[in-house]
């Protein structure tokens, strides 16, 4: 489980389990040896960090995994019937736009600091290297858990999807027939089972299935969008689609409904940081991850944003839409667009498959996240959960153990689908608050060339300031609004469960650091002396 460089007469190496801080190189040190960031490897053993995994993945492929996790406009049609709910267009519109100000500058962010310090850990590592001497530790550990947390969150968001989608085939060509919720259990631990068994057996021989997924995606989306404004019977009137605002929520502040309803549009970013946790299977990954991040936020707008304008204008019963008994709204879009159950059936089995595709890379980059994290020795357990299995290449138990917390996740919803979807809200909130770590600390550094060598891939310049600052805003906004009861009066079946859930994760985070991190975990650190 060696996590060193394999120098380790090196002064400032250490190994893992030791209480060495693993020391990386200065701005100096770089510029005296011509140090190239555009060598992955090498960047890694000036991290201090072994090269352990194969570099499978190339630009391209690294950007479709980014792509394919966000899948932004099929994450926009699967969670529509939030913002259809509270808010109507004027939330589903406007609120992408406010997610594009701050999951844009989040992205920026971290695209900035990945090209100087490219590895799996990301925001947690990041942190812990920004951070004061006497806090990098704490800090770096907090952040850790809310990223860690927050994909399992993700992952258990999407591993529930195509067992709805199934369903909601049933309901709608079996009007009145209400699944029971053991049948979408059995549908969320099948589907969790499978692509567990994928990403250890044969994720490293079908890398190339992140390419596949990513076109598929992209043909998908035109093909519905031309096929249900083609077929629109008539298109809605520019005062519906920029002006209509629906509030059914017994809120009698209309921006309280908007702002809890931008969950939905903020869907089309969960996962934002993926290709970060994957830096250390990338060739060329200080320019590669960077990129990647940033197509994903083009890329990813660009399409949610002209799925959402084709549908809002191609339906034509809202009320429909917004009572719709299969609990997936957009099918009720795509069948008055349509004016076919087969085609809207289709575009459904169309989302089912790139749910498989989003689900697939969402648990081989949170396995990177969880081994990264037990490399560091703040796990307990991580003598086994840091390892990587000489055989498939992968790290096997780290892709159990976070398969294992997702099933526990998907035995919540036999006793209560309401804190299922606490759950699965909450990792919206937690990967926006890993996020801001580091962003506030590169402005507690003035974002200095100490910390942000000129030499790097991707410099932000003066809009640095700006995305840093909207990241770490970002943060405590989302987390406040998306913890409010979305209905009045609060009912046991309509209470926000976030803040508990948020709770119980601490808890856990807690447990583990007096019993394990708090004596073991050090985390990667600059040299003495390069900052205050």
């Amino acid at each position: 489980m060696e996590n060193r460089s394999s120098d380790t007469s090196k002064e400032g190496l250490g190994v893992p389990g030791s209480h060495h801080e693993t020391i990386i190189g200065s701005q100096a040190d770089i510029e005296k040896n011509d140090f190239s960031y555009n060598d992955t490897n090498l960047v890694l053993e000036r991290l201090g960090l072994e090269p352990q995994m194969k570099k499978t993945l190339g630009p391209f492929a690294i950007a479709c995994v980014g792509f394919n996790i966000c899948n932004s406009w099929v994450g926009l049609a699967a969670t529509m019937v939030i913002g259809m709910q509270q808010g109507g267009s004027v939330t589903v519109i406007y609120g992408m736009m406010v997610t594009l100000v701050g999951l844009g500058c989040s992205a920026a962010t971290m695209a900035e600091l990945a090209s100087v310090y490219p590895t799996a850990g990301g925001p947690y590592h990041w942190t812990s290297i920004l951070a004061p001497k006497r806090a990098h530790r704490v800090l770096s550990y907090s952040c850790a858990s809310l990223n860690i947390f927050g994909w399992l969150s993700i992952c258990s968001g999407v591993t529930i999807q195509p067992g709805q989608f199934i369903e909601a085939i049933r309901i709608f060509y079996n009007p009145g027939f209400e699944a029971p919720p053991w049948q979408y259990f059995l549908f969320f631990q099948a589907t969790n089972i499978a692509i567990l068994v994928h990403n250890i057996l044969m994720q490293r021989r079908t890398s190339w299935i992140h390419d596949v997924g990513f076109i598929f995606s992209l043909t998908s989306f035109f093909v519905i969008l031309v096929s249900c404004v083609a077929r629109a019977p008539s298109y809605n009137s520019n005062e519906f689609v920029w002006t209509n605002f629906v509030n059914n929520s017994g809120w009698s502040s209309g921006a309280v409904v908007f702002l809890t309803g931008m969950a939905n549009p903020n869907f089309i970013y969960a996962g934002i940081d993926g290709a970060v946790h994957l830096a250390e299977e990338v060739s060329n990954a200080a320019q590669a991850v960077p990129r990647a991040l940033l197509s994903t936020i083009v890329i990813g707008f660009t399409t949610a944003f002209a799925f959402a304008l084709a549908m809002l204008y191609s339906l034509s019963d809202f009320d429909k839409v917004v009572e719709d008994p299969t609990g997936v709204p957009i099918y009720e879009i795509w069948y008055q667009a349509t004016r076919s159950g087969a085609a809207a059936t289709t575009f459904v089995v169309i989302l089912l498959l790139i749910a498989c595709f989003a689900l697939n890379a969402c648990q081989e980059v949170s396995s990177r996240l969880t081994w990264a994290f037990a490399r560091d020795n703040a796990l307990i357990g991580s003598r086994f959960l840091g390892k990587i299995d000489p055989t498939l290449k992968v790290p096997v138990w780290a892709l159990v153990a976070n398969a294992f917390v997702i099933f526990i996740i998907g035995c919540i919803y036999l006793g209560s689908s309401t804190a299922f979807n606490a759950f699965i809200g909450s990792g919206l909130l937690l990967q926006q608050c890993s996020f801001a770590f580091p962003a506030a600390l590169l402005l507690w550094h003035r974002r200095s060339d100490d910390v942000l060598p000129k030499t790097r891939s991707v410099n932000l310049g003066l809009f640095g300031w700006l995305a840093n600052l909207v990241t770490l805003l970002f943060a405590p906004f989302i987390t406040i609004m998306y913890c409010f009861p979305i209905e009045l009066p609060v009912t046991a079946a309509t209470m926000n469960y976030t803040c508990a859930v948020v709770g119980v994760m601490f808890l856990f985070s807690l447990v583990n650091w007096f019993l394990h991190a708090r004596k073991e975990y050090k985390g990667p650190r600059l040299p003495q002396g390069q900052f205050a």
